[in-house]
């Protein structure tokens, strides 16, 4: 299922896609840096108590993002195997 990665909930993984335009924030090219390019597999880890930043897990590393940030980043959950 498509998605964004500030849709996924704690505990949740997805594939990246690929990242939306981030208007000359120039975001985007630090998320690739740091990552989060077609293909990598990303899980959410937590939230802080109060919902951001979100930590996620990417090519071993973990990274702290704020909502905005992790929104334009384009992903496909994995489905859980019952």
């Amino acid at each position: 299922m498509q998605c964004t990665l500030d849709r996924l909930r704690p505990g949740e993984s997805a594939t990246v896609r690929g990242l939306l335009p981030d208007n000359g924030r120039l975001i985007a090219r630090r998320l690739m840096d740091l990552g989060f390019t077609r293909g990598a597999h990303v899980r959410c880890l937590f939230a802080a108590p109060s919902g951001e930043p979100r930590a996620y897990r990417i090519r071993g590393a973990v990274v702290a993002l704020r909502r905005e940030d992790a929104a334009l980043v384009r992903a496909e959950r994995e489905v859980a195997s019952a």
